[in-house]
């Protein structure tokens, strides 16, 4: 049985004002583009395993395991991985609103559209718009096939949110930089061969001028990860420690002491990633919050039913604003009001998150919390299926919970946004140092 087959073929939103001047959305899908929706839909369907469509389809831990080692590189084969990427670095080249397609289809099939999160979607695309060509032709192809791995340097023990504070130092010795500091909250550390890694290689100047963008191998001496075990027990989170580490001086990414422009390019794409298909994964823990209020006799309970409606307009509006920025992309439009959605929606989801998944331990109860208890497992969206701890038997639910608290902090915390809102967009005064 294949994914519903509607689509919205055209929308468009007029009038509204934002300061001083209207808005519109005029989304529409050309006839090419429904042509490629239906390539795509035949490949998911041809590719995926067997049943996958079917309402109740669940893989064991074992076939899910071999699912996700094979299916990088089936992507790879399709050639779906960074589809928008030029051919010339191995991408098909896709125009924005075939990119777009792409990911709607894949995210109706819930299908995995991505090899490695960090090398597909962000360091990728900032080697794409800050790398030398011989970068691109070294890293770009790997990122592609699968066959490099990547982790994030930025944040650091002492920083908290002010990344423009690390202390994380290169210094130049011939033809490599030797790297000593220390990382935190670095995702995936532990199995990754390169970091995209901020350091500070100018002490004398501005904090934000003197710091470059670096790529490091992480397979080296000198270079310490250490897991850091989260409260569902897993420990995809590390610290990284730097001792004498190197690099090669041709690892500079836009430039020496140009770091902080291009991680903020970083950010970005971090912050605007699936503008227009990242609301479906609330959409399916709200379905979820609605099952199990009835299961448990909290439908009609007034209280319940206001957080869930809440929540169901929240994703709308949430939907919306995506559109908004796919529409703005497409018209190329650079208004305040727009300028704006990358770090309110970031702020908006991440916030919603939170309150969302409190709601859904309302509504499973006190039991849900209990080791021996909980909500069955399920597809929980965000939840880190298979990788619990033995013996710490969380529900995949709890893990969604867990995770959401984080969501506030990583790709620049609510506090942070609403700095750049107020003082980059509305031109609010900005706070004392």
């Amino acid at each position: 049985m294949r994914p519903p087959a509607v689509s919205p073929r055209h929308l468009r939103l007029d009038g509204s004002v934002e300061n001083g001047q209207t808005l519109c959305m005029d989304l529409s899908y050309s006839a090419a583009d429904e042509t490629f929706r239906a390539e795509i839909r035949g490949w998911l369907e041809a590719n995926l395993p067997a049943g996958w469509f079917d309402a109740g389809f669940e893989m064991t831990p074992a076939e899910r395991k071999a699912f996700n080692a094979a299916w990088p590189t089936t992507l790879f084969e399709g050639g779906w991985i960074c589809a928008t990427w030029p051919t010339e670095y191995g991408g098909k080249g896709l125009s924005t609103m075939q990119g777009v397609v792409l990911s709607e289809e894949f995210a109706r099939a819930k299908a995995p559209l991505r090899a490695d999160f960090f090398g597909d979607t962000l360091v990728g695309p900032t080697i794409l718009q800050w790398g030398t060509e011989e970068q691109k032709k070294h890293f770009l192809p790997k990122i592609l096939n699968g066959t490099m791995s990547w982790c994030q340097g930025f944040s650091e023990p002492n920083s908290g949110s002010d990344l423009a504070s690390l202390k994380t130092s290169a210094i130049l010795d011939g033809d490599e930089w030797i790297i000593n500091g220390q990382k935190v909250w670095t995702t995936q550390g532990h199995h990754a061969d390169y970091c995209f890694l901020l350091t500070r290689t100018d002490p004398d100047s501005p904090k934000h001028k003197g710091i470059s963008y670096l790529l490091v191998p992480m397979k080296q001496p000198g270079v310490e990860v250490r897991g850091i075990t989260q409260p569902d027990g897993t420990a995809e989170f590390c610290e990284v420690f730097f001792d004498n580490a190197r690099c090669p001086k041709d690892n500079v990414v836009g430039g020496v002491n140009n770091g902080w422009k291009v991680a903020n390019s970083t950010l970005a794409f971090e912050r605007g990633m699936s503008a227009t298909t990242g609301y479906r994964r609330f959409e399916e823990e709200h379905r979820l919050m609605v099952e199990a209020a009835r299961e448990r006799g909290l439908i009609n309970d007034p209280e319940i039913r206001q957080r869930l409606a809440k929540y169901h307009t929240k994703i709308q509006i949430l939907r919306v604003n995506g559109l908004r920025s796919l529409s703005a992309t497409l018209n190329n439009t650079r208004d305040l009001g727009v300028a704006a959605l990358g770090a309110t929606n970031k702020m908006y989801w991440s916030e919603m998150h939170q309150e969302a998944m409190a709601l859904a331990i309302d509504i499973h109860g006190a039991d849900s919390m209990l080791i021996d208890a909980g909500p069955a497992t399920g597809a929980w969206p965000g939840a880190a299926r298979d990788k619990r701890r033995p013996g710490y038997p969380v529900s995949p639910m709890m893990s969604s919970f867990f995770f959401s608290r984080s969501e506030t902090i990583w790709g620049g915390t609510s506090q942070i946004q609403r700095n750049i809102v107020g003082e980059r967009v509305l031109g609010l005064p900005k706070e004392p140092s």
